[in-house]
């Protein structure tokens, strides 16, 4: 069976899209590794600790995993992600950070293991879906822009991404 045992319940994950000054119309992308997901492209981001904040779980994997200090940390969306046959259900919380310029503004991919590299990726030029990460892929099903402020790619949601 792929993917291992089956969840009781769906996990709480927190993506991160993460926009630079220095990189116009450009996000963060890195490309898994490991056994889920591997190959696909992805956000930063990682699971939600007990008792954190969205923002602080947002600027704690940003450090962990590309070396980078946020600043204007904010919720960006949220997505239901199924894939039945790998046995993965997560429901990711999409939050947008900026990179904090008076720090290190360029990624460092702090965890090899587990991915390959941070590039600076134009939104408009992603891969195609099917390249993406489940939660990533959803987000853009959705019409999301990271750069508007708007939430108009929530209207009619439904959370429905199998």
């Amino acid at each position: 069976m792929a993917g291992g045992p089956v969840q009781a319940r769906p996990g709480v994950g927190v993506g991160v899209l993460i926009t630079s000054p220095a990189h116009p119309d450009c996000v963060l992308l890195g490309k898994r590794k490991g056994a889920v997901g591997a190959g696909t492209y992805q956000l930063p981001g990682g699971h939600l600790e007990f008792g954190e904040s969205l923002a602080q779980c947002a600027q704690r994997e940003s450090l962990e995993e590309a070396a980078l200090h946020l600043k204007n940390v904010r919720f960006a969306s949220a997505v239901n992600a199924v894939s039945a046959p790998d046995r993965y259900h997560y429901v990711t919380i999409l939050m947008k950070g900026e990179v904090d310029t008076e720090r290190e503004p360029e990624p460092r991919n702090r965890e090899p293991e587990k991915n390959e590299s941070w590039e600076w990726v134009k939104w408009e030029e992603f891969p195609p879906l099917d390249q993406l990460f489940w939660s990533l892929r959803c987000l853009k099903e959705q019409g999301y822009n990271p750069f508007t402020e708007d939430f108009n790619h929530l209207r009619g949601y439904t959370g429905n991404h199998h």
